[in-house]
């Protein structure tokens, strides 16, 4: 999926984000307001992943999405 698109519909999306990373809490995902990198640093805040695992698991998912 386009990331421009992604972050077009980030409010309707934050449902299911939070399904699939439950540490992001709502203010996380306020503040990430469908940024790619900030969302790939939460992920590696919470999650304790590299930037490149952080980047292959928001790809991953997102592509599903398409």
């Amino acid at each position: 999926m386009n990331w421009d698109i992604i972050q077009g519909k980030w409010k309707q999306m934050t449902g299911t984000i939070q399904e699939k990373w439950g540490e992001l809490t709502n203010d996380d995902l306020d503040q990430i307001n469908g940024n790619k990198d900030q969302l790939a640093g939460k992920l590696q805040e919470k999650y304790g992943y590299s930037k490149e695992e952080a980047d292959r698991e928001i790809d991953s998912y997102f592509s599903d999405k398409s």
